[in-house]
C-alpha cells in the first residue's frame, strides 16, 4: 500500500513537472511578440527624425556623421543592409520594427557622395531615399612637434581632414603664410603631413586648416614662446646650471632642435625602479641666491611666478619637446615634475621635505611615464622630437604616486621647479640606460 502511494505521488510530481515545462515552453514561444523577424518585400521611408523625444517633431533631410536617427516608414524589417552614401551602417535588429529603424550615421567620411540612403532587402532588391550626410569642419587636436624646423615635415593630428580633388585641403601658418599644395605630402582622415615653409622661420602662432567643409585653428601655437621657462637660448633668463648642488648644463650638437637642450642619462648609466642619481637624472631650479636671502626680481634666481603669469593655472599646461633615440629607450622610473612655492624650495633651504619628506610636506607633482602604455613597456621617439603636454591640473601626486596631501593654491605655488627621473610608485623590475633630451620647457594657457 505504501509503495503504491509512493508511485502515485511520484507520477503526480512528474506530471506537474511536465506540465510546468510545457507551460514554460508555450510562454517562451509567445512572450516576445516584438521579436525581430525579417520580412519580404521592399521598405518605404516616410520621414526621418531624431531620437530625442523633445526633438522628435523635427524632420530631417540631413544630419552630421555619428548622429543617431530614426527612420519612420513601413516594412522596415525587410531591410537587410543599409548605406549612407557608400558607407555601410551597423544595424541592430533590437532597434528595428516594421515602422521604425534606429541607426547611427557612419563615422567614416564617404568616398563617393550621392546624398542618398541605400537599402538592400533580403532578396537583393535596392531602393534609396534622399538624405545628406554632413561632414564636420576639420578638428585639430595636436602637432607631433610644435617646434619643427622650417624645411622639415610637420604632422598635425585631428579628425575630418578631407582632401577633395575639387577643393584641396589647405594649411596656413602664422603670419598668414600659405603652405604650398606641393608641400602637403600626405592626408588621412586623422593626420596631415606637410613640409613647413622656409618663410615660417621666426614666426609664432596658431596654424589653420581648411577643407571643403570648413576651417579650424589649432589649440596650440607653432614655435610657442609664451610662458617660456627654459629654452636655454635666451628667450627665458632661467637655466638649471646655476646655484644648486648638481648643475645641469645645456648642450648643443647634431641632435639639437633649436639650439641648446638638456639631457638626462648618458646612454650608459642604469636607471631602474629605485635609482636616485642627481648627477644624471635631476634638473633643479630653486629660486633665490646663495648671497642674498631676498629673491632677485629678475634673471637667474627669480621666482618663476614673477616671470610667468600663473593666475589662471587651472587652465594651463606644462609643455616641452622631447627626443629619445631608439638605441636608448626609457622603461623604468617616473619623470617627477614639481612646481612649488619659492619659500618651500629655496636655494638656501636644503631640506628635501618637498620631494620625499613627510606626506604632509610633499609638493604636488606630475608623474610622466610614457613607457607604461608603450609596446613592451619601452618608449622612445625614434630619435624624433615630439611635443609633450601635461595639464597643470594633473599635478596631484606625491613621491609614491598616490594622491598628494597638498595642492596648488595659487600663483605663489609656482616659484621653483624641478624635474627628477626616479621611482614614482610603479615597479617594473626593469633596467634601462635611457637618453632623454628636453627643450623649450614652457607653461602656457590652454587655447
Amino acid at each position: 500500500m505504501i509503495d503504491n502511494m509512493k508511485r502515485i505521488n511520484l507520477y503526480k510530481v512528474l506530471a506537474a513537472t511536465i506540465l510546468m515545462a510545457s507551460s514554460a515552453a508555450f510562454v517562451g514561444c509567445n512572450d516576445q511578440p516584438d521579436k525581430f523577424e525579417m520580412t519580404a518585400g521592399v521598405p518605404t521611408i516616410k520621414y526621418i527624425r531624431l531620437t530625442d523625444p523633445e526633438k522628435s517633431d523635427s524632420l530631417l533631410n540631413q544630419a552630421f556623421m555619428e548622429t543617431t536617427i530614426c527612420l519612420v516608414g513601413e516594412n522596415l524589417t525587410s531591410i537587410h543592409k543599409l548605406w549612407f552614401n557608400d558607407q555601410p551602417a551597423i544595424l541592430n535588429t533590437s532597434l528595428i520594427t516594421a515602422n521604425t529603424l534606429i541607426v547611427d550615421i557612419p563615422s567614416k567620411i564617404p568616398d563617393e557622395i550621392t546624398n542618398k540612403i541605400y537599402m538592400e532587402t533580403r532578396d537583393g532588391a535596392l531602393c534609396d531615399y534622399d538624405f545628406t550626410v554632413l561632414v564636420p569642419s576639420p578638428v585639430i587636436t595636436s602637432m607631433q612637434n610644435e617646434w619643427v624646423k622650417p624645411g622639415d615635415e610637420a604632422v598635425i593630428k585631428g579628425r575630418y581632414f578631407v582632401n577633395d580633388a575639387n577643393y584641396p585641403i589647405s594649411v596656413t601658418m602664422p603670419g598668414n603664410i600659405k603652405v604650398p599644395n606641393e608641400n602637403i605630402t600626405d592626408v588621412t582622415e586623422t593626420e596631415l603631413h606637410f613640409i613647413v615653409p622656409a618663410e615660417s622661420d621666426g614666426t609664432s602662432g596658431q596654424v589653420s586648416v581648411a577643407t571643403m567643409y570648413g576651417s579650424a585653428k589649432s589649440p596650440f601655437y607653432f614655435h610657442d614662446q609664451r610662458g617660456m621657462l627654459f629654452d636655454f637660448d635666451g628667450i627665458s633668463p632661467l637655466s638649471f646650471d646655476g646655484g644648486v648642488w648638481h648643475p645641469h648644463s645645456a648642450i648643443e650638437d647634431e641632435n639639437s632642435l633649436s639650439g641648446l637642450y638638456i639631457q638626462f642619462g648618458d646612454g650608459e648609466t642604469v636607471l631602474d625602479d629605485n635609482t636616485w642619481d642627481e648627477s644624471h637624472f635631476f634638473a633643479e631650479y630653486w629660486a633665490g641666491s646663495w648671497d642674498d636671502p631676498e629673491f632677485p626680481a629678475y634673471g637667474q634666481g627669480m621666482k618663476i611666478n614673477d616671470l610667468i603669469d600663473f593666475s589662471n593655472w587651472e587652465n594651463m599646461s606644462l609643455k616641452f619637446e622631447m627626443q629619445i633615440p631608439s638605441s636608448n629607450p626609457w622603461s623604468a622610473a617616473s619623470m617627477q615634475i614639481i612646481f612649488a612655492s619659492a619659500e618651500s624650495i629655496h636655494i638656501q633651504a636644503a631640506s628635501w621635505d618637498f620631494f620625499n619628506g613627510d606626506a604632509s610636506l610633499q609638493a604636488p607633482r606630475a608623474m610622466y611615464r610614457p613607457w607604461q602604455s608603450a609596446a613592451g613597456n619601452s618608449f622612445h621617439t625614434n630619435g624624433e622630437w615630439i611635443t609633450v603636454t601635461i595639464p597643470l591640473s594633473s599635478f596631484t601626486y606625491n613621491m609614491a604616486g598616490e594622491a598628494c596631501a597638498n595642492q596648488f593654491s595659487g600663483p605663489e605655488s609656482f616659484g621653483s621647479f624641478q624635474i627628477s627621473i626616479t621611482q614614482g610608485g610603479i615597479s617594473t623590475e626593469k633596467e634601462c640606460t635611457p637618453v632623454i633630451r628636453l627643450d623649450n620647457i614652457r607653461a602656457v594657457e590652454n587655447l
